[in-house]
Formats: structure tokens, sequence, C-alpha cells
């Protein structure tokens, strides 16, 4: 089934080219249907390459899915063009009446700061204590996964003694897990973080239980028994040039990085990255939207507050 994404939005034309079915808004207001009901908010400065390689993962899927965008009213972004937030981004102000069936929070380049001196911190906060009454399901990226955590639960973030760049492998923790149904033994993905949350403080949290973790840079997925929220600390999203372009980005400017681990053949930049992670990240978001989003939403959404959370 389709993803449903306005017209004009640079997704499009990519999405197209790789056969994935973009339904134009024109056509899906034609269908007696109700799409899941899904909302990217997207911290990330590279807003049109995360919002692209987020609408291929939510648009291979037999379900069909309507994404809304927003951005924060706090921060202006130096990355991303005003007239694209203008054409295709609200902020949670126009749409904080709305209830949605899954919402997708993402990751940002502020993890080195306490988290209460970002600068979108307090309306970070409103819209995550929000989630937990007109949202079914949460799904939370990298540094947004350690923003909810910190949030929901108090659990801290620490710094680690080098970055973790690369793609690693990792497991699956919690045996039965519907999150990650048709894993691999072993299955691959992407990191690219200076920060961590510790295991030991997610195991205190009786409301929270570790879903798949890596030898190599620690937890990786972490969910409330009902999967109203989920926590994925890398980034199973990323495109095959993603890592490469971080790393040249640093090079230029002077940061003297490490080659990202198992990325490059022979660790050699100037050979294309082996992608080993597709696979794995077409599963974890198609299990998230069948089993904890579309089988588990009420029909009617504002249902939503009377559910016990989380």
């Amino acid at each position: 089934m389709p993803i449903k994404i306005p017209n004009e939005l640079p997704a499009v034309k990519t999405l197209n080219q790789e056969n994935i079915f973009v339904i134009p808004e024109t056509r899906a207001m034609t269908q007696d249907i109700r799409p899941l009901k899904i909302l990217l908010l997207n911290l990330m400065p590279t807003k049109i390459a995360t919002e692209t390689q987020l609408s291929r993962l939510l648009g291979n899927t037999p379900l069909q899915v309507e994404l809304e965008l927003i951005h924060t009213r706090s921060h202006v972004s130096k990355n991303t063009p005003k007239s694209h937030l203008l054409s295709f981004y609200k902020t949670f102000g126009a749409v904080c009446s709305e209830r949605y069936d899954g919402m997708i929070i993402t990751g940002a380049p502020v993890e080195m700061m306490p988290f209460e001196e970002v600068e979108y911190w307090d309306e970070l906060c409103e819209i995550m204590e929000w989630s937990k009454t007109h949202v079914h399901s949460t799904f939370h990226i990298c540094w947004g996964a350690q923003a909810g955590l910190y949030y929901h639960y108090g659990i801290p973030k620490h710094i680690l003694g080098r970055k973790f760049s690369g793609v690693y492998p990792h497991h699956v923790d919690h045996a039965g897990s519907i999150l990650f149904r048709g894993a691999d033994d072993v299955f691959m993905v992407p990191q690219s973080r200076h920060t961590t949350v510790d295991a030991d403080d997610i195991l205190r949290e009786p409301a929270l239980k570790i879903l798949a973790s890596s030898p190599v840079t620690g937890v990786y997925a972490i969910s409330t028994d009902s999967g109203r929220q989920i926590f994925i600390t890398g980034h199973s999203e990323y495109d095959a040039d993603t890592l490469a372009r971080e790393y040249q980005r640093d090079l230029a400017a002077g940061l003297d990085p490490a080659i990202p681990e198992n990325y490059f053949p022979g660790d050699d930049p100037a050979l294309p990255p082996l992608v080993t992670w597709r696979a794995h990240a077409h599963m974890l978001y198609a299990n998230w939207l069948n089993y904890f989003v579309y089988q588990s939403t009420p029909y009617d959404l504002a249902e939503l507050e009377k559910q016990v959370h989380p």
C-alpha cells in the first residue's frame, strides 16, 4: 500500500524512482479508507534527507500511511530552506489538537549538551508529554531516544570515550520480541553518536525492557511492555552514503575523525560503502507499523486518552 505525503515533497521523486508507491494527496482524498496517521518530529539539520529516509521505510509495507511533518518553533533550522519548511512542515501548535496512530522523534546533533540546555528542550518536553495521550506508539531515534528515556524515566546519558561511528553487529536480547520478529541472529545497524545510555539504569526501571543490543555499542532497542514507547539508539534508516558524508564533513572541519567501522571495504574511504543493514531497517519499521501501530491502535483515535500509559 502507498504512503501519503505532500505532492511536491522532494522525497516523492526519490521514492517513485525506487518503485515505492507514493499516493498524492489529491488521489488519497478520493479513497474511502482510514490510513495510519504518523507524525514525524524532524529534529535533524538535514531534514530533506531524513524525511526521505523515513518515508522510504514507512512506505514499503502493506499498510497505507499518512505522514505529517513538524519541526520545533523554538529553533530555526540553518540547513533546510525556509521555503521547504513553510511548504511541508507545521509546528506543534498546529497539530496539538490532533491524535495519531504513531509518531517518530528523530535524533539531533546536540548530544554533547545537557538536555536542559538544548534550545528547544521545553518544547520537546511538551510534545513528549502530549504524546502520552495523543499518540498510540512513539518511536524515538538516537538522541531522540536518549531524550525520551531521560524525560519519561529519568535515565541519564553518558559521554563515550570515543565516538561510535560505523556499522556494528547487534543481537536480540528479549526472546519473543515481536519488534524483532524475523531478525537474523546477528544483524547490522549504523551508529553515529558520542553518548550512550547504561543498561543497568534501564534494568532498574520496571516499565522498560531491553530488546536488543550490541557487544560493541551497548543497548540498541528499549520498549515499554505495551510498545507505546520504543527507543532505538542507532540509525537503521541511514542511506548508503550517510556515514561517508558525515566522515567527509568532519574531515573538512579538521576534527580528525576515525574511519567509520565495518563500513568502507578494507577501511578505504575511496571505495563505495557496502550496505549491510537495509534488510534489518525494513523489518524494524514494518514490525513497528504492523504490531505496535496497526494491530493495536483504536479505530477511533479519540479512545487514546482512555488508554493506560505506557
